[in-house]
């Protein structure tokens, strides 16, 4: 698992790469938006909605073709945007969680790969396995993370072994309803802004789920 203290060399700018991202997240959410408002969109009004969406997303996955030459899809961009000083937004919780691994992969019993961590925060205590979304916008991915929660705490590696272990569900874009039930069940939520990654605030009576 690759530790994410130290920042790989990148052949853009933060700044580039970013600008492009928060641009595609911006399409996206104005062509949910514009979906809400008007069903009655004739058909070709939505295929022009739909190719800007596309071309936005193709001129994102160019620029991560040059990242550093790590071809990286988009999905891979985003986790490692938010996994960068991701632990510094949990801060007030004292949690300490100072060193952080990308694509952490579980394995049974049998040496059998179960399924990735797509970003373990670490470093004594207390664990959190976040999974990160591009659009996190269906109750299914929240669902499905409660799954792999169940199967850390059955098969933990090494880094997760006789610690506290927290859950938390990223996303470039996060629908209200699904941020919502994800407090609900003890999960922390972050969403992508304009210039970072952002905790979401908690209901006052949020607990965090301890596995």
């Amino acid at each position: 698992m690759a530790n994410l203290t130290e920042q790989p060399q990148m052949g853009l700018t933060f700044e580039q790469v970013w600008a492009a991202l928060m641009e595609t997240r911006q399409s996206i959410m104005e062509d949910r938006q514009a979906r809400k408002i008007s069903q009655d969109k004739t058909d070709e009004q939505i295929r022009k909605t739909e190719e800007t969406v596309r071309k936005m997303a193709e001129k994102v996955d160019r620029v991560s073709e040059n990242l550093g030459g790590l071809n990286r899809s988009m999905g891979e961009l985003i986790e490692t945007l938010i996994a960068a000083r991701l632990w510094e937004k949990f801060d007030a919780y004292d949690y300490n969680l100072k060193r952080a691994y990308q694509r952490v992969p579980l394995f049974d019993e049998n040496n059998t790969k179960l399924t990735d961590i797509d970003i373990l925060l670490s470093n004594g205590e207390y664990v959190m396995a976040v999974e990160v979304k591009r659009e996190l916008d269906k109750k299914d991915d929240v669902d499905h993370h409660l799954k792999r929660m169940e199967l850390i705490k059955k098969y933990p590696p090494a880094e997760c072994k006789g610690k506290k272990l927290l859950g938390a569900m990223a996303g470039g874009v996060v629908d209200t309803d699904i941020q919502n039930y994800a407090h609900s069940v003890g999960f922390f939520v972050l969403e992508l802004t304009g210039e970072s990654v952002r905790l979401v605030e908690c209901p006052k009576e949020f607990m965090p789920h301890q596995w």
